[in-house]
């Protein structure tokens, strides 16, 4: 629904990695990873926000089993985020295969 019927550009490089729906099925939180830089991230959960009842009026097309669409509260997962930082920081520890030193064989 986002990629296809949302016309903002913002949200292009999201995708919702978890949606916690409430028992009573009146609300649901919304966690969204997005790629880019911190400012680009916040900008896709603005443009989320600010297309709520539109996302509202097609859950509520498609849920035909639900009496009202549940109130979307959109948040931005920094799970991935966190995890390229990590694995960056990671390779940066890790020396290049030309500068580490050679492995010593028992045999000498």
């Amino acid at each position: 629904m986002m990629l296809v019927d949302m016309k903002d550009p913002r949200v292009r490089m999201a995708s919702v990695s978890q949606v916690s729906l409430a028992r009573d099925l009146r609300s649901a939180r919304v966690m969204v990873s997005a790629v880019g830089d911190e400012r680009e991230r916040h900008a896709v959960i603005t443009a989320l926000r600010h297309a709520e009842g539109y996302l509202r009026g097609q859950l509520g097309e498609r849920l035909e089993n639900l009496k009202t669409a549940p109130k979307l509260r959109f948040e931005l997962d920094e799970s991935i985020a966190y995890s390229v930082h990590i694995s960056s920081m990671l390779r940066d520890l890790d020396p290049p295969a030309a500068e580490a030193e050679p492995v010593s064989g028992a045999a000498e």
